[in-house]
C-alpha cells in the first residue's frame, strides 16, 4: 500500500540542531529519520484515525469496476481534457 507523503521544514537554534544531530549520530539515523522516530514514539499509542468511504463513493467505485470494460487508455492527459 502506497501511503500519501508530506514534507515539513523546521527551524532551530544551531544548539538544538547541534544536540539533534548527535543524538541522531549516536543511534547511526540520519537527523531526519531520527526525528521520524521522535514523532513515532510520541505517537505511538494513539488511535489513528480510520476513515470508512462514503455510500456515494463506494456506488461510484463498483460503478466504475462494473464498466472497467469500457475504459480508454489516455497517454497525454493534459492534451485530452483540452481536447474535450
Amino acid at each position: 500500500m502506497i501511503t500519501q507523503q508530506a514534507q515539513i521544514k523546521i527551524t532551530l537554534p544551531l544548539a538544538l540542531k547541534d544536540f539533534v544531530d548527535s543524538k541522531a549520530s549516536r543511534v547511526g539515523l540520519p537527523v531526519a529519520s531520527y526525528i521520524k522516530h521522535l514523532i513515532l514514539k510520541e505517537v505511538e499509542h494513539m488511535e489513528y484515525p480510520v476513515f470508512e468511504a462514503s455510500e456515494r463513493t463506494i456506488k461510484k467505485a463498483k460503478d466504475a469496476l462494473k464498466n472497467k470494460d469500457k475504459s480508454i487508455l489516455v497517454g497525454d492527459v493534459d492534451k485530452f481534457f483540452k481536447n474535450l
